[in-house]
């Protein structure tokens, strides 16, 4: 998520001018349930399309009106720069974490991807 990110609260204010590719993305980050993510590799070969820098380029750009905490890293470290966003959504939603070592940055915890990762499975009707 970077400035250029829509406000959250206007959510179709911008459907009108996205590209394809990029709605694709973010109507697979509105299907993630709440508590689950899947990585920017996920998203992208659900899609059968780009790859986890497109997937990351396109959540930059467009992700503030969709749930963008739950696309996430392969490594399950918080979004640079939005940890203490992310990690108040993930603690409200039940998502799994890692509790933090001692000689983590800042202290904060990694998502548990083991658990938390989400395969498009139940509930997730067809490839968009």
């Amino acid at each position: 998520m970077s400035e250029q990110s829509p406000p959250e609260d206007a959510p179709g204010a911008y459907a009108d001018a996205l590209p394809e590719y990029a709605e694709r993305v973010l109507e697979v980050a509105e299907r993630i349930p709440a508590g689950r993510v899947m990585t920017y590799g996920d998203v992208a070969e659900w899609l059968e399309e780009g790859g986890p820098r497109q997937v990351g380029r396109v959540m930059a750009l467009y992700g503030g009106a969709v749930p963008w905490w739950r696309v996430v890293r392969a490594d399950g470290v918080l979004l640079p720069g939005h940890e203490l966003r992310a990690l108040a959504r993930y603690r409200a939603e039940g998502t799994p974490l890692k509790q933090a070592g001692r000689s983590t940055q800042g202290h904060l915890p990694r998502l548990d991807m083991r658990r938390a990762r989400w395969d498009g499975g139940a509930g997730a009707e067809g490839h968009t």
